[in-house]
């Protein structure tokens, strides 16, 4: 198949090269306003560059992913609906609820699928996690705590349009947790701190962060962020069962040190979160191959990654009110829309 790709930035690149190592993919098309970081990519994955959007949605292509930021991600999902394209968009949908549902409502009832970029879905332990607490083996779940940890903050001139640390980076945790649990979120008490680079409260955002999370079950889930964990990068998920634990990125490449002298873990801390998911975002684009195909919805769609923000929003206005903050139900999830070629 023919696919179309929006953004050769850092994830981007990365995505590029993952697309153009797919046995479904035959051949690419690259666009970037930036002319020559484009061509650059597209000259290193041999891809052809396309000069303009229009230039790339009229490529005969199959399907397109979108790896631009986020500010323009409502508009270039539109266009690649109007052009009957099914669309892979890393997350989020849109900066706001209310953009969101926007794009959304456009979407409802036609037959081009969306899939949205929540790549733990696609991790071994994440899934395996998920399967324990689907069939029983961990018995009824009480706790989940879940961490996201990066090993040095973004560039100052990034945080004042990411939205902030827990629509920018708690998110993935609270997308998780849904997906894990099966059960939605239904209260937030969030708070955070800065303890490191003034652009973060300079920017009104926090540099550490946590939540607590009320699930519609009663379960709790803490969800913790930072921007400085010098020793690697961590992410985990712990779920906490009345006959058993069981946790996802616990292996030997976790930057964790025992108290006890244990030799565990022995293996080099991953410095970033490209390199701890590499296997998951292959397997990630593999499905949107799939679901272009047509032989599977949308392994997570516009309203996935509306739950998720809704609960970001949550948190954040909890830890500006510091009270709790409830979470609407959210809209009855429309039918899942086959994937399939443009025809």
């Amino acid at each position: 198949m023919r696919i179309g790709l929006i953004g050769t930035g850092r994830i981007g690149a990365f995505h590029a090269t993952t697309l153009a190592g797919l046995p479904a993919v035959s051949s690419l098309v690259l666009h970037d306003p930036d002319e020559r970081s484009a061509r650059a990519v597209a000259d290193r994955v041999g891809a052809e560059y396309a000069g303009d959007l229009d230039a790339l949605l009229g490529a005969r292509l199959d399907g397109v992913v979108i790896a631009a930021p986020t500010g323009i991600h409502a508009e270039l999902i539109l266009a690649a609906h109007r052009a009957g394209l099914p669309a892979f968009c890393e997350k989020p949908v849109a900066g706001t609820l209310e953009e969101t549902d926007r794009v959304l409502t456009a979407l409802e009832g036609g037959k081009v699928p969306l899939q949205i970029g929540f790549q733990r879905r696609f991790d071994a332990g994440y899934q395996a996690v998920r399967e324990a607490v689907a069939d029983g083996r961990l018995g009824w779940t009480h706790t989940l705590r879940a961490c996201t940890s990066d090993p040095t903050p973004p560039p100052a001139g990034y945080i004042p349009g990411s939205g902030g640390i827990f629509r920018d980076c708690s998110v993935h945790d609270y997308d998780i947790v849904r997906w894990v649990t099966g059960h939605e979120v239904v209260e937030v008490y969030a708070t955070g701190a800065n303890r490191g680079e003034r652009f973060f409260s300079d920017a009104g955002d926090a540099d550490t962060a946590v939540s607590v999370l009320t699930l519609d079950d009663g379960t709790l889930a803490t969800c913790t962020a930072t921007r400085y964990n010098g020793a690697g990068y961590d992410v985990r998920l712990e779920v906490c069962g009345s006959a058993g634990t069981m946790v996802a990125g616990l292996t030997d490449e976790t930057p964790l040190v025992s108290a006890e002298g244990a030799a565990w873990p022995a293996g080099t801390p991953h410095p970033g979160f490209m390199e701890r998911f590499l296997d998951a975002y292959r397997a990630e684009l593999t499905a949107f191959t799939e679901v272009v195909a047509g032989v599977r919805p949308s392994p997570c769609t516009g309203q996935d990654a509306r739950a998720a923000l809704a609960v970001a929003d949550a948190a954040t206005r909890s830890r500006a009110e510091g009270r709790p903050v409830p979470v609407p139900a959210p809209a009855p999830a429309p039918k899942p829309v086959p994937g399939g070629h443009r025809g």
